[in-house]
């Protein structure tokens, strides 16, 4: 039985700065699908693309991989033989709970799971690489090098998918769209309490960017293809194709 998220509910919890803790990953799957509009339509695209950009003798990697969701939805979709799915991320709480998470699972592409900064991860040989909610909370100077890095380490026709929360460059549009966001997530549960904090505890920690910045770091990669193929409120997938 999933738990649900009530980390911001307490008003004796003082969280200074969003982190993924154990309080956080043990209520993640619920947090999710309440506070990502169309999460679970990603994860399913995951496995979608993956199927279409399957190549033999290839790693497929999940970068900020949590729970490990984009890794099984890749590793239940390779068709591919000589394959192996690569999970990366900086959280051992995240981690931990994911290992139990792919044990349970049955399908026969391996995945290897590392605790590690994607920043220090090398990329290499690779198919599909997963970048879902991640870009958006390491710090700006850092994501030239990471998409850089991603490009160079993906054969030729191999894909990027970047899922980030995004800022609009009309003020008035991006108001119109957090505030349609902030009502989503009120339809899913959330009190006005919980999206305030939340909202503030982030603020530091989760740094979002444009459309416009996205595409262009991209291209300057080297990128051939950077297509927004999902977008709800302030939202959006790109896959990009080297």
């Amino acid at each position: 039985m999933k738990t649900k998220d009530n980390v911001f509910a307490d008003p004796l919890y003082n969280i200074v700065d969003f982190r993924f803790d154990d309080k956080v990953a043990n209520v993640f799957e619920d947090m999710l699908k309440r506070s990502i509009p169309g999460y679970s339509t990603i994860i399913s695209a995951v496995g979608m693309f993956t199927k279409i950009y399957a190549s033999p003798n290839s790693n497929y990697y999940d970068l900020g991989s949590s729970l490990g969701a984009s890794a099984l939805a890749m590793r239940r979709n390779i068709n591919k033989p000589d394959c192996k799915v690569i999970a990366v991320d900086n959280s051992e709480a995240m981690v931990n709970r994911s290992k139990k998470i792919i044990a349970a699972d049955n399908s026969h592409t391996p995945i290897e799971i590392h605790c590690n900064d994607i920043r220090n991860f090398e990329i290499k040989n690779a198919a599909v690489v997963v970048l879902n909610y991640t870009l958006q909370f390491i710090a700006p100077k850092y994501r030239d090098k990471i998409i850089s890095d991603i490009f160079n380490g993906l054969k030729k026709g191999g894909i990027l998918i970047l899922s980030e929360k995004i800022v609009f460059e009309d003020a008035e549009l991006n108001k119109r769209q957090i505030e349609r966001y902030h009502n989503f997530k009120r339809l899913n549960g959330y009190s006005d309490f919980e999206i305030s904090k939340k909202k503030d505890a982030l603020e530091n920690v989760l740094i979002p960017e444009t459309i416009e910045t996205h595409k262009k770091r991209l291209f300057n990669a080297g990128f051939k293809l950077a297509d927004i193929w999902h977008q709800t409120f302030n939202f959006i997938s790109i896959v990009a194709e080297k």
